[in-house]
């Protein structure tokens, strides 16, 4: 078997690690990893045919006999976890840990737009934030690289605590806490608990630094320990916004605690637009951002702590904060020869889908139209969860509401319900909607974004 020493001198001499053989650029390190309907090791030779230098293998049958470039171990997944914390502890590079229910992969962007702007780093790209996405993250890791920024998601108890010991960060960000995965989770408690698995290795490491949204009651709750960096709400904004908080009643602050940075929001029409400040500061920051939704007030406000944190200069990080743009249906604003699209398509969960609701609420529009789709992975919550939804439509008293989805057909309402995107195709393609502001929400799984191309 490969010991990590030799695995890791043949890492070293490879341009790149790829885990897909139909993508090998040249001289590059492919190891094999088995699902349950592929196996990697079956594509060794092919990936040395497309350019890799060397393969990595865990069945000794695919093992020809005499070849040094292949390197055989006892597990490809485990081969690549250890290969990468092995490198991140050779480089010793500072590393900021992502995670959280709703918002980590526009906050790990917002985060990377501001420290780029005057740090040499590296960040998770798209979200690659699972056992395999996070150890390829890590193995891009080079010595120029001041800083990693590595978003890190989890679906099952002990997830968070999987990644955190392969990459060992030395800062952490928690986004916040919803409903999300309870499936996997079980209830509220387990999203906190295996979220604050963050928390728990950080906690029992030395100079460790936590980023926290000191108005969030359940991350405040289990942060006791930590240094901590806080940012929030100025104290006298308004308080009633849509989803800064998380979840749970916003937490009082006594006269003795600070914010490092705080802000309010100036505007939501359609665009976020805030004011911030830093402590011992009278300069105040106005920003006007291309992000919907007043639930990333609270995600710009921890990239700008984290950029101070760093050095980077406050015009540098309203630039970087007004400079971004959205992407993947994630909070996307499009505008077509017929519609404005609010798209957030990419998952949904309860606290996210309310934030985004609640949001929609208080958008000036003079036509609204909401197409919603199921919330995936609730478990035995699902069907109270999708009622409540449904509740709060009607509660806004909504005139236009399309929903998607069996868990939608199955609450109790008066809107129109269709069973999967195909047949709210048909409908929208025979009376296109015109000069509506629609908002496009769902599971990924649903296929909403499958629409746009008819609004």
């Amino acid at each position: 078997m490969t010991d990590i020493q030799t695995l890791y001198s043949s890492f070293l001499s490879c341009s790149c690690v790829t885990t897909d053989s139909r993508n090998c650029p040249p001289d590059s390190l492919f190891i094999a990893l088995k699902g349950a309907s592929f196996n990697g090791n079956a594509f060794a030779a092919k990936a040395l045919e497309a350019g890799s230098r060397y393969v990595v293998i865990d069945e000794p049958a695919y093992l020809p006999e005499g070849d040094n470039r292949y390197l055989l171990v006892e597990d490809g997944l485990h081969a690549l976890q250890q290969l990468a914390n092995y490198h991140r502890r050779q480089l010793a590079t500072p590393i900021i840990g992502i995670t959280g229910t709703n918002g980590k992969t526009t906050t790990k962007e917002l985060i990377a737009a501001v420290l780029k702007r005057q740090r040499h780093i590296l960040y998770t790209e798209g979200n690659l934030n699972n056992a395999i996405g996070v150890p390829l993250t890590l193995l891009r890791l080079k010595p120029e690289h001041e800083l990693a920024v590595v978003e890190m998601g989890a679906s099952h108890p002990g997830d968070i605590k999987e990644l955190v010991e392969i990459a060992e960060p030395d800062y952490g960000l928690i986004t916040n806490v919803g409903k999300a995965h309870l499936q996997g989770f079980g209830s509220l408690e387990g999203v906190i608990r295996t979220k604050g698995e963050l928390y728990d290795f950080l906690r029992a490491k030395d100079h460790a630094t936590v980023f926290i949204d000191h108005d969030n009651p359940y991350l405040m709750a289990i942060a006791e320990g930590l240094n901590l960096i806080c940012y929030g709400r100025e104290e006298n904004a308004c308080q009633d916004s849509a989803g800064c908080e998380g979840i749970g009643a916003r937490r009082e602050r006594s006269e003795d605690e600070q914010l490092a940075i705080s802000g309010h929001i100036t505007g939501n029409s359609p665009y976020l637009s805030l004011c911030w400040h830093e402590a011992g500061s009278r300069e105040e920051h106005p920003v006007q951002t291309l992000l919907i939704g007043e639930y990333n007030f609270c995600n710009a406000l921890a990239a700008i702590t984290i950029g101070r944190h760093f050095g980077i200069e406050p015009q540098e990080i309203d630039a970087a904060l007004t400079a971004y743009t959205p992407t993947n249906n994630r909070s996307q604003l499009m505008q077509t020869a017929r519609n404005t699209l609010i798209i957030d398509a990419y998952n949904a969960n309860p606290t996210s889908m309310m934030a985004a609701l609640r949001n929609f609420r208080n958008m000036q529009a003079e036509q609204k139209l909401l197409i919603l789709g199921d919330m995936r992975e609730l478990g035995a919550e699902s069907a109270a969860e999708h009622q409540r939804v449904a509740d709060y439509l009607m509660e806004c008293g909504f005139g236009q509401v399309m929903l998607v989805g069996s868990e939608f057909a199955a609450a109790r309402h008066s809107y129109p319900t269709y069973p999967d995107v195909e047949a709210l195709k048909e409908v929208l393609s025979a009376n296109p909607p015109l000069g509506q502001t629609i908002l496009i929400k769902g599971s990924n799984g649903i296929h909403l974004n499958r629409l746009i191309e008819l609004l």
